[in-house]
């Protein structure tokens, strides 16, 4: 078993800091002096996370078109309808679900082949392009098996990417960024959900029965051909790792390995060991506490895929309820992004993911206690918060088990699509006799984010 790494201070490898005989090349007694010393070397280091930042920044427009969310869209569109769907078809009983399927299996064996190919430039674009297409496909079935099938492969298809690119973040990014760098990655899910509603209105006025299409078919043929654009664009944009880049001089690329040597104390020379990664990863009992407790927090934060279904009981029309989802989740986009960059800069975690629960919790239970219009809509703004919670998780996961490069390539992908399950779950909670005021449903998801609270708060004071 192994514990999260930190700066190395056997005698062995000190000494070998010492004399400057690493892996992969001389860590001097004063690495500032082969970058001309202190100032010289701050400067460029500015300039080098200038370059990762934009090139970097793709992964949010990659993220913002992930289309795992807009089936909840296309049911307030008529999806439920036009395919038949009966009973718990659409929530629990596999088209929701399925896609956690291939999503959880894959995930691993997907993070295994990236670290083993090296050319995360190329394998996520390539992945991206794949499921544009798939949601293209969806939006041309015509029943509950064409749909469940389409949402399958669009699972296994989007499993490569957000736990290859955490991976690709942990490569390029000091502990103390890397909190900052992963909110900025999940809030291109948090504008996509916001401005997902905003599309859905404006397809479902403007597009409706176009070529005889039904509106709902139309949001996966747009969101499906603009998945497949920024595909193409990420292709020429996208880095590799540090030690293959081709942007960079070649100064700054030896600063980039520098500065992760640096930050954890040893380098990246077992990058290749992926069945040790993997042992070590599944037998570690600290692993399986952080899937748990995300697991958890995962169930908590199922209302994400019926967010319109929960605008819907404040009981307007479907283009206002599409509508009024955007202010909410552009309310957590805000919330996540200042959130974690208070948490990279005191370098504290405990409070940083709890406060966030704790207000989805207070949220949960003013739903369940009122009827009116204005506290139910302000109730929204609460639980959608608490995705800052789960985010600052995700960056405290990758902190802690940053290298050698097998191990995080394993246990991110491990304890994400574990966590899945929290999703599979929690879809269980939407039963649609529990509509339109989803009463039980608040309750239920409020207790799990107790439960993760209390599960957070034993590992981080221990």
């Amino acid at each position: 078993m192994f514990s999260p790494a930190v700066p190395t201070t056997d005698p062995a490898s000190l000494e070998r800091r010492e004399s400057g005989d690493t892996p992969s090349g001389p860590i001097l007694k004063q690495p500032d002096a082969e970058f001309g010393e202190h100032l010289a070397r701050a400067k460029l280091e500015r300039r080098l996370l200038w370059k990762i930042d934009l090139r970097m920044s793709i992964l949010v427009l990659i993220y913002m078109y992930i289309d795992r969310n807009n089936a909840a869209a296309a049911r307030q569109l008529g999806l439920e309808k036009d395919l038949h769907l009966k009973g718990q078809q659409f929530p629990t009983r596999r088209l929701l679900s399925i896609l956690y399927v291939g999503y959880i299996i894959f995930q691993i064996p997907s993070n295994m082949f990236l670290n083993h190919i090296g050319k995360p430039s190329v394998y996520l674009p390539a992945s991206m392009l794949i499921w544009g297409c798939i949601s293209v496909l969806t939006g041309v079935t015509t029943n509950f098996t064409g749909a469940v099938v389409t949402r399958f492969f669009l699972g296994v298809v989007e499993a490569a990417f957000f736990p290859g690119a955490l991976f690709l973040l942990s490569k390029w990014y000091k502990r103390d960024e890397l909190g900052l760098r992963t909110a900025l990655l999940y809030c291109g899910s948090l504008i996509s959900n916001a401005f997902g509603g905003l599309i859905a209105a404006g397809v479902l006025n403007g597009m409706d029965d176009k070529l005889g299409h039904a509106a709902w078919r139309w949001l996966f043929y747009i969101e499906g051909a603009l998945t497949m654009f920024f595909a193409v664009v990420a292709i020429f944009i996208l880095p590799d790792f540090p030690s293959t880049s081709k942007f960079l001089s070649p100064l700054e690329r030896r600063l980039a390995e520098v500065r992760m040597a640096e930050d954890v104390g040893e380098t990246d020379s077992e990058s290749g060991r992926h069945l040790t990664g993997l042992i070590l990863a599944v037998t570690d009992w600290k692993v399986w506490w952080m899937a748990l407790a995300l697991t958890a927090m995962a169930i908590g934060l199922s209302f994400n895929q019926y967010f319109p279904a929960l605008a819907v009981t404040l009981g307007y029309s479907r283009t206002i309820t599409l509508l009024l989802c955007a202010p909410p989740r552009g309310f957590a986009t805000v919330i996540v992004f200042i959130v974690a960059r208070h948490a990279d800069k005191t370098g504290e975690r405990f409070f940083h993911i709890i406060t966030p629960l704790s207000i989805g919790i207070v949220g949960f239970i003013i739903a369940l206690n009122v009827e009116k219009t204005g506290p139910r809509y302000f109730t929204l703004f609460l639980i959608a918060r608490s995705y800052s919670g789960f985010i600052i998780s995700i960056s405290w996961i990758s902190n802690s088990f940053p290298r050698p490069p097998a191990i995080p390539t394993v246990v991110l992908a491990l304890i994400n699509s574990f966590s899945q399950f929290g999703n599979i779950a929690g879809f269980s909670s939407f039963d649609a006799k529990w509509e339109p005021s989803y009463r039980k449903t608040y309750g239920t998801i409020s207790n799990w984010d107790q439960h993760t609270s209390r599960a957070v708060k034993g590992r981080l004071c221990t």
